[in-house]
């Protein structure tokens, strides 16, 4: 009869579980770490003093006038929070197919990066490069009269003169995320001949043609109205392709960029993971806006546990091989490690 009360030990020499029975020793042994100045706190940003607005598919997210963000920044930055990212939201009647308010000397958004750089100078500003909350057809460029599709040499020239106005207002960080070819170099020797020899390009170098961006959209008004989201495949990156991808940094990287950003980050990690071996460039990811939106609607579901998925969703980032994440939990994730 066998003795239930008594099993043998096996006869094991490695038993990995023992560096997990106590907290103390899983925080010892643990290989990735997510801190807060790992992080970039994105920003929506209205013109006036109207209240802040909410963004209904976004939860907690709101769009804020210049008064509530100041107040925002000095929040972040008690936090430890050290760069944040400014999305603006052009009114409708600022817009038109060509986007040119983008370039308007009274452009509001000038003004707004300049107050905060003026009243929080140690805060790292990155400023978003691209025309799609300034046209009226919500694409990310001039488009072609003849083909419909987004004139790639034109846009550039754009984004360049763009890109000097952010860096003159004080942003510290451009971030073209448009996909246009050539448009690092092109904004790279822009900023020199402008004097802006210390102005950082965050490239979104590879930036996927993705179903996460609808809220977003919603967030800075680049929505136009129909039920279909834009068609953009022509300039972002089939969700299909690694190696393009690879190109697509690689080029970026060539033409003088600081930073590589992939985006989206959470159903990109492969991506990631390549690019950070195929680097010695700072590999930045976005968790976007469909990612933060799906995780709260779980959550609020009762199917999972928010915070701690909210963690392991930037833990996962981190340890694909992001050194930087853009994502809308910043604030809460510098928050909770304050304790």
């Amino acid at each position: 009869m066998i003795n239930s009360a008594y099993t043998p030990p096996l006869d094991l020499i490695r038993r990995p579980r023992r560096n997990r029975q106590t907290a103390a020793i899983r925080a010892l042994v643990r290989e990735n770490r997510v801190h807060a100045d790992d992080l970039i706190q994105p920003l929506f940003v209205k013109d006036g003093v109207g209240a802040p607005e909410p963004v209904g598919s976004m939860p907690d997210v709101q769009r804020l006038n210049v008064r509530s963000l100041l107040a925002e920044v000095a929040h972040l930055s008690a936090l430890g929070i050290r760069a944040i990212a400014l999305f603006p939201q052009i009114d409708s009647a600022l817009k038109d197919p060509r986007g040119k308010y983008a370039l308007a000397k009274k452009n509001w958004f000038f003004g707004l990066i300049h107050q905060v750089k003026t009243e929080f100078p140690d805060m790292l500003i990155v400023a978003d490069v691209a025309l799609d909350p300034y046209t009226d057809h919500g694409h990310d460029g001039v488009l072609d009269a003849t083909t419909g599709d987004v004139a790639n040499d034109e846009t550039v020239h754009v984004l360049c003169q763009y890109s000097t106005h952010l860096a003159e207002a004080g942003a510290d960080i451009v971030a073209p995320s448009d996909m246009m070819d050539g448009r690092i170099g092109a904004i790279r020797d822009e900023l020199d001949h402008e004097g802006f020899t210390q102005t950082s390009i965050l490239a979104y170098a590879a930036k996927f043609a993705s179903a996460y961006y609808g809220p977003f959209r919603d967030a800075v008004g680049s929505t136009t109205g129909s039920k279909s989201p834009l068609d953009k495949r022509t300039y972002q990156l089939d969700p299909a392709n690694l190696r393009e991808a690879l190109l697509e940094t690689r080029l970026d990287e060539d033409q003088g960029a600081d930073i590589l950003m992939i985006k989206p980050a959470g159903l990109y990690l492969d991506v990631i993971s390549a690019v950070r071996a195929s680097t010695t460039l700072p590999v930045s990811a976005y968790q976007v806006s469909g990612e933060y939106a799906q995780i709260h609607a779980a959550a609020r579901a009762g199917w999972l546990d928010l915070a701690k998925a909210r963690d392991e969703s930037l833990l996962a980032i981190k340890r694909a091989g992001a050194d930087i994440i853009l994502t809308y939990f910043a604030r809460d994730v510098a928050q909770s490690l304050k304790g």
